[in-house]
C-alpha cells in the first residue's frame, strides 16, 4: 500500500486486487478515524462490491478496538451516510469507490452533521496515523448494532422536496447496478412520477455497463429508453447514487451546469439574496444566471469536501458541480443524486414546459465537455499550456484556468484518477473545435 497512491484530496481509493486497499488498511483507517474524531459512535455503510464486506470487517475491528460503537447500516447510497450522520450529529463512514470499477473499492468520510472530511479537514491526519502504523486500543471495546434507515431517508428527502408539488411525469432510471437500486422504488411510491427502471439490481461487478454516467458510452441505454418516446425525463445514477445525470425528453443529455442553472434559479426564488456555489469547471452560463435572479454565485474548488465546508461558511442555499453533484443545505449540505432529481421534477411539474424547452433559457454557450488525458508529466503538460497564451487572464485556484475572453478552459489533475481534465467552453462551435484542437494537440505530445 502506497498512501500516496490511496490517500485521494477528498476520499481513500485504490484497487483491491494489487493490494492497494485491503482489510488491514481499513483497520488502521478505521482506528484513526475514532482518534480524529473523538466520538464512541460511527455510522458506517458499504457498496455492492465483492470486495466491501472485508473492507468493512477491517474497519469496523479498527473502530471498535479504538472504543467506538458501529451502527452498520448495511448496503446503502452514500447520501443516506450523510443524512444519518446529518440528523444524529454522528460521524459516518461509507465504503465505495463510486464510479471505478469493480476491482477499485475506497472510503468516505464524515464527521458529525455530514461534515466533511477531506486532505484539508482531517483526511492529512489518518495518513499520517496510517502510515505510523498507530492502531489505538481502548480499555472497553465498542460494539456493533445495526440499523434500517431507509425509510427515515426517504421521508427526509420529501421533507426536502413536498411529493404533492411533483406531477404525473414519467421518468427513466438507470440504476447502472449501483446502490440507487435500495432506495428508488420507496422514493416512487410516494410520488406522482412513474418509474421505468433499467438496471436497478444493485451488482458490485457492474454487469451490463461501468457506474460512471460522465461517459457518454455508459448513458447509450438510457437514451435508447428515453428516445422511444413517452418520457419527461431521464436520470443516470453512479455507483454510490451520491450523482445523478440527466436526459431530457428528446433524449439528449443535459450538463451539470445546466442543472446547477436551473436548480439555482429555482432555489433563488425561494430564497432571495441567497449564495450558490459552483466549482470553477461549471460553464459561465451557471454564475450568469445566478445574478440575473438576484443571487451571489461563489465559485470553488472541484470536490465535495470544498463546496461542503464553502457551503457551511457563507450559508449557501445550493451548490452544483459540472460532475452531477449537487449539494443542498436543507441536506446537511451534502450532495444527493436522488435529491436532485426530485428538486428537478418539482422545478419541470411547476413550469409545465418540458425540459428541453427550459434548458434552453441557461445554455447560451457551447461545451467540449469533460476530455481527459493520460500524459508522462501533468505538472510539465500544464506548464507547457500555460506557456501557449502568455496574454490570458489566469489562475491556479484548481489546475490552470485560462479566460480567453471568447474562450476560456480550465486543465486540471484528476482527484480521483491518474489523469489531466480539460473542459473549454465557447460562444460558438467553430471556436470551441478550433480550441479543443489546439490543446489536444499539445497534451497528446505528453504522452
Amino acid at each position: 500500500m502506497d498512501p500516496d497512491t490511496v490517500f485521494k484530496a477528498y476520499d481513500i481509493r485504490g484497487r483491491t486486487d494489487n493490494g492497494e486497499v485491503d482489510p488491514e488498511l481499513f483497520r488502521l483507517v478505521g482506528g484513526a478515524f475514532v482518534s480524529l474524531v473523538a466520538t464512541d459512535r460511527i455510522a458506517v455503510g458499504r457498496d455492492c462490491r465483492e470486495s466491501s464486506d472485508g473492507l468493512f470487517a477491517g474497519l469496523v475491528a479498527g473502530m471498535t478496538r479504538a472504543g467506538a460503537d458501529v451502527i452498520d447500516l448495511g448496503r446503502v447510497p452514500t447520501d443516506l451516510v450523510y443524512f444519518y450522520s446529518g440528523k444524529h450529529e454522528v460521524p459516518g463512514a461509507i465504503i465505495t469507490a463510486s464510479h471505478n470499477p469493480p476491482q477499485y473499492n475506497g472510503l468516505k468520510l464524515c464527521r458529525a452533521g455530514a461534515a466533511p472530511v477531506g486532505v484539508e479537514t482531517g483526511l492529512s491526519e489518518i495518513k499520517a496515523d496510517v502510515v505510523r502504523g498507530e492502531s489505538p486500543s481502548a480499555a472497553t471495546e465498542g460494539s456493533v448494532r445495526t440499523a434500517d434507515a431507509s425509510d427515515d431517508y426517504v421521508d427526509h428527502l420529501l421533507s426536502v422536496v413536498d411529493a404533492s408539488t411533483i406531477g404525473p411525469l414519467r421518468v427513466a432510471v438507470d440504476g447502472g447496478n449501483g446502490m440507487v437500486g435500495v432506495t428508488v422504488d420507496r422514493v416512487f411510491s410516494r410520488i406522482a412520477a412513474t418509474l421505468d427502471g433499467l438496471y436497478l439490481e444493485p451488482d458490485g461487478t457492474f454487469p451490463n455497463h461501468p457506474a460512471d454516467p460522465i461517459q457518454p458510452e455508459n448513458l447509450r441505454d438510457l437514451i435508447a429508453m428515453v428516445g422511444n418516446g413517452g418520457h419527461d425525463l431521464g436520470v443516470a445514477f453512479d455507483g454510490d447514487a451520491d450523482r445523478a445525470f440527466f436526459i431530457d425528453d428528446q433524449a439528449e443529455a443535459v450538463s451539470g451546469s445546466t442543472v446547477t442553472a436551473l436548480i439555482a434559479r429555482w432555489m433563488l426564488q425561494r430564497h432571495p439574496g441567497a449564495s450558490i456555489i459552483h466549482n470553477l469547471i461549471t460553464s459561465r452560463a451557471v454564475p450568469e444566471t445566478v445574478r440575473a435572479a438576484g443571487g451571489n454565485p461563489i465559485r470553488t474548488r472541484v470536490g465535495h469536501s470544498y463546496i461542503k465546508q464553502v457551503m457551511a461558511e457563507s450559508g449557501a442555499v445550493f451548490g452544483g458541480e459540472h460532475s452531477g453533484h449537487y449539494y443542498f443545505a436543507d441536506n446537511y449540505r451534502a450532495d444527493s443524486g436522488m435529491l436532485a432529481m426530485l428538486v428537478l421534477l418539482r422545478v419541470m411539474s411547476e413550469d409545465g414546459r418540458p425540459l428541453s424547452t427550459l434548458r434552453r433559457e441557461v445554455e447560451p454557450y457551447r461545451a467540449s465537455g469533460e476530455i481527459n488525458f493520460v500524459v508522462a508529466d501533468p505538472a510539465k503538460s500544464m506548464a507547457k499550456v500555460e506557456a501557449m497564451f502568455p496574454d490570458a487572464a489566469v489562475d491556479h485556484v484548481d489546475g490552470l484556468s485560462v479566460d480567453l475572453g471568447e474562450v476560456w478552459f480550465n486543465l486540471r489533475p484528476s482527484n480521483t484518477e491518474p489523469l489531466l481534465r480539460l473542459n473549454v467552453e465557447a460562444g460558438d462551435e467553430e471556436t470551441l473545435e478550433k480550441t479543443v484542437a489546439q490543446l489536444t494537440a499539445t497534451l497528446e505530445e505528453g504522452h
